[in-house]
């Protein structure tokens, strides 16, 4: 496959650096203005003083303006062989465009020039006074209007001709500039096409951990390669399919397989590239989209993020009864996925989402998005062959064990095992090895689990006690209960933001079911460092603050939804939300309840923990030397894990 872009051209003249041309000619034109020479070199006198040289004769011609006032003073007679030449003036104050050469200021001879020596040119500023021109007919002045100011020839196409010729070649500018060369297109769409010929095309096989998904993909494939196989039964294709799942499961990258596989015109667009500031953007964008999808029939469409422009139109309930542009843009898509303008064009639609609780229902009904198909976190024969795709790609030590990783990654999304493994390539290489090993696949899991480690954190004595005491009764009371998982590791090396030590417990099997006898081992863990500080030192921290909170809401849970409360009853106190792929950790909505329902659940959830804690204190005081020789020895090394732990685990005296 290749990618090119599906957006024309537009039609102008393909003249080179048109733009860049004439922005360089208005520059050019601007500089002209500016030190155009326009001054004269006539003194400006007041117009008292030309009032006092009219009264007492010394005038003997006057040129009358809006904004100037010209005469000239009577000079000599003597120096004149024709006295009604003197009046040749040398300039053009008023701005006529009328030179010394023009026939509007008379012969301008060498001759006259000489005469014109003693007869001194004047101006003033006019005023308002409507006595001048008596005063100056009384004078015997001869006086006259400036003349209408015919402008020439290249300043009248200076103002008629350059400035649409820059407005042009700005508009060119702008509609073909960048990469797009479609800045000011907003009504067309911005959706990449994929069409055949790409080297590294991504297929099916490339894909792991999503073999459900995958199949049902691989149906819409074979029916745009094949259809009359499907006709023939009459079997009618999907017109939408959804892909839903948590971030990082591989719903764009299934998408590009399609296209990879299909063989057909495939539109990739961000459901947020729909949307700008200019209102009907939108809605002109899907419009365009699909007119361009119908014209390269059969096609595939997809749509990355489906919820920036599908969300409800409504608001618990009730309708919002807004009109704005997202508004708009859904109703757009809604029409083009109906199948009444679509007619026998063959267009799929392939949209992606982490959030489906918040879609609109028009969008999910049959005849637009007619199938969903989840996307999960793989399970442990997923993750093992996603690390072996990713695992291709870096040099892997031979005695690298794969499935272990697998094991030890449970609830790792595809996204977060590719990132595993450059994690770990990272490490080799920063260790200046030339392959990498199966620590560095440990540590980096270690460092995507709990963080990067804080060496520069130094503890004093007495808290590094304290941390190892406590990540060590976390540890044996994981090794008491196990619950599925084994513990791997302590460390008292602080990581993260706020981690000052940790307990690895890995799961030895994937799991889907919870007893509660299960869920009372997983408190009685948490709850295992601080009964540990309470034992040894006689009071607490407050290091165990997360530990507390973990548990209280896994107890909440069994009492609230679970229905393992014996005085409460098999009754949900919690209203069940929408799955949600994006959960921020807000608790879900509490029934109407009366208040002693609200007590009875408080004082269950209250003797749950408790319970919980009594029971891990009781276990550590058991186990009271072990306790102290594992933290003895972690104190030591800062980290125990292999078989040197399994050895101290293996110690313990169960219940």
């Amino acid at each position: 496959m290749s990618l090119k872009n599906n957006r024309q051209s537009p039609q102008f003249p393909q003249i080179p650096q048109l733009g860049n041309l004439l922005l360089l000619l208005a520059g050019v034109s601007f500089v002209a203005y500016l030190f155009w020479p326009r001054s004269s070199e006539i003194t400006t006198q007041p117009y008292s003083e030309f009032l006092t040289r009219v009264e007492n004769g010394e005038v003997a011609r006057v040129r009358l303006g809006n904004s100037l006032i010209l005469y000239q003073l009577k000079p000599p007679i003597s120096n004149f062989e024709n006295p009604d030449d003197f009046l040749a003036l040398p300039e053009d104050p008023f701005g006529t465009g009328k030179t010394a050469k023009n026939p509007f200021y008379g012969d301008s001879s060498p001759k006259i020039k000489k005469q014109l020596g003693q007869g001194e040119v004047l101006a003033t500023v006019p005023i308002n006074d409507p006595q001048l021109p008596e005063r100056l007919m009384k004078q015997g002045v001869i006086f006259e209007a400036v003349p209408p100011t015919q402008n020439p020839w290249w300043m009248t196409l200076l103002a008629w001709v350059v400035p649409p010729l820059i407005l042009v070649g700005a508009m060119h500018f702008l509609l073909n500039r960048g990469e797009d060369r479609r800045s000011l297109a907003f009504s067309k769409s911005k959706a990449k096409m994929y069409v055949e010929g790409e080297s590294d095309r991504i297929t099916f096989a490339e894909i792991a951990g999503a073999e459900e998904a995958k199949a049902e993909l691989v149906e819409i494939v074979e029916f745009l390669k094949n259809p009359e196989r499907y006709g023939k039964i009459g079997a009618r294709i999907p017109k939408g399919v959804l892909l839903v799942g948590p971030p990082g499961t591989g719903k764009t990258l299934l998408a590009k397989a399609v296209a990879g596989e299909a063989g057909v015109t495939f539109f990739s667009i961000s459901a947020s590239e729909f949307v700008e500031l200019f209102v009907g953007t939108g809605a002109a964008r899907v419009r365009d989209l699909f007119e361009q999808a119908k014209k390269q029939a059969p096609c595939i469409i997809f749509i990355d993020e489906l919820d920036a422009i599908g969300k409800s139109r409504s608001s618990g309930g009730f309708a919002s009864g807004s009109n704005d542009e997202r508004e708009q843009t859904l109703n757009q898509l809604l029409t083009e996925m109906d199948g009444f303008a679509a007619g026998d064009a063959t267009v799929i639609v392939l949209a992606a989402t982490n959030r489906p609780e918040t879609l609109d229902s028009a969008l999910l009904r049959p005849g637009r998005f007619d199938r969903q198909v989840l996307v999960d976190r793989p399970d442990l024969s997923g993750r093992l062959a996603i690390l072996e795709i990713y695992g291709r790609k870096v040099q892997l030590a031979k005695d690298v064990d794969l499935k272990a990783i697998a094991t030890r990654t449970p609830g790792f999304a595809g996204a977060d095992l590719a990132n595993l493994i450059n994690e770990a390539a990272l490490l080799a290489a920063r260790n200046r090895r030339e392959t990498v090993t199966q620590e560095d696949l440990k540590e980096a899991i270690e460092r995507v689990i709990a963080g990067l480690e804080k060496k520069s954190r130094v503890l004093n004595e007495k808290e590094k006690q304290i941390v190892a005491y406590h990540e060590v009764g976390h540890a044996l009371i994981g090794a008491i209960m196990p619950g599925g998982g084994k513990v791997t590791k302590i460390s008292i090396v602080p990581r993260g933001l706020s981690a000052l030590g940790y307990t690895l417990k890995m799961p030895t099997e994937d799991r889907f079911l919870m007893s509660e006898a299960e869920f009372c081992e997983q408190i009685t863990m948490l709850l295992g460092g601080r009964a540990a500080e309470a034992l040894v030192f006689g009071s607490v921290t407050n290091g165990a603050s997360d530990d507390l909170q973990r548990a209280t809401d896994i107890a909440q849970r069994m009492v609230t939804i679970y229905g393992m409360s014996k005085v409460l009853g098999p009754l949900a106190y919690d209203k069940a939300q929408q799955a949600s792929f994006l959960s921020n950790g807000t608790p879900s909505p509490r029934r109407l309840v009366s208040e002693e329902t609200a007590k009875a659940i408080d004082e269950e959830v209250r003797q749950i923990v408790e319970k919980a804690y009594e029971k891990a204190y009781f276990l550590l005081d058991r186990n009271r030397d072990l306790l102290d020789a594992i933290a003895q020895q972690l104190l030591k090394t800062e980290t125990l894990e292999g078989e040197e732990l399994q050895a101290f685990l293996e110690q313990v005296r169960p219940v």
